[in-house]
This record gives C-alpha cells, sequence and structure tokens, in this order.
C-alpha cells in the first residue's frame, strides 16, 4: 500500500499538536514496512520552512528544528521530483483554486492512484465536489489502523 504524505503531516509526526498521535501511527506503519510513503521532492524544502517558522515564533528551539529536519532528512521516503508532475499539478490548482505546491502531492496521489494524507483542512475543502477529493483524505479523519487507511 501506498500513501502521499505532505509535510503537514510529516511535521505532526515529530511536534505535538493536534493531529499528531494520527501521524504518529503512519510513520509507525512506515517504519514496520506495512506502508510504502511517497511525497514530491517538495518536502524537504516546505518542512524547512515550517521548522523555520516555528523557531521564528519561538515555538522550537534552533537545535530540536535541526534534530528534526536530521530526522526527516533520513527518513526512506520515496522522492519524486516535481518536474513530471508539474503540468499536471498546474492544471490542478487553476481548475480547484489550490495552490501548485498543494497540487503537486495531489498529482502525485493521482499518478499513484492512491491517496494523500494532509493536514491541510483548507485543501481538503477545496477538493471536496472535484474528481480529486477521492486522492485526498485529511490527517483529523483518517481512520489509520493495521487494516489501512
Amino acid at each position: 500500500m501506498i500513501w502521499v504524505i505532505d509535510a503537514s503531516v510529516l511535521i505532526k509526526a515529530y511536534i505535538p499538536e493536534c493531529g499528531s498521535e494520527q501521524a504518529g501511527r503512519v510513520l509507525c506503519r512506515f517504519e514496520a514496512g506495512e506502508v510504502d510513503l511517497v511525497a514530491p521532492d517538495l518536502i524537504y524544502p516546505e518542512t524547512g520552512n515550517i521548522l523555520w517558522k516555528k523557531v521564528r515564533r519561538e515555538e522550537l528551539m534552533e537545535s530540536e528544528a535541526q534534530e528534526i529536519a536530521d530526522a526527516i532528512s533520513g527518513l526512506p521516503l520515496q522522492v519524486e521530483s516535481g518536474r513530471s508532475l508539474m503540468p499536471m499539478a498546474l492544471d490542478i490548482a487553476m481548475t480547484c483554486g489550490v495552490t501548485v505546491y498543494d497540487a503537486l502531492y495531489v498529482a502525485l496521489a493521482t499518478a499513484h492512484e492512491t491517496q494523500m494524507l494532509t493536514a491541510d483542512g483548507k485543501l481538503v475543502s477545496a477538493l471536496v465536489g472535484t474528481d480529486y477529493r477521492k486522492n485526498v483524505v485529511g490527517l483529523e479523519a483518517a481512520e489509520i489502523s493495521d487494516e489501512g487507511l
């Protein structure tokens, strides 16, 4: 089973906040070899930017942010280039009114005929009523169990 994971979910697996328990279960299933996690290469600058913001807001110390960045960089995620996804992502962005950044994850899930996990409620809402709704699952609504999503 393959899931596309976005930066919002990945960060929650390392920083205690709403949704962290579900994100932690996702990583546990990944580390146990029960699921494969795939993401566009954009995931690294996005997670870095989230960590930077949390340091700027004094929600994390620099050393904590660096430890999390190192842990994320060390995960054996299946990472795919945004280059090949760009045409589909741009179409999704223009059709659905979402950012190209978010649309890259949706395009990847669509290409793999799977679902992306996100903690971005605005993205989930923007895709309701579109053909892409089936490819996106909100982390808070997801039932992540041993049987699947």
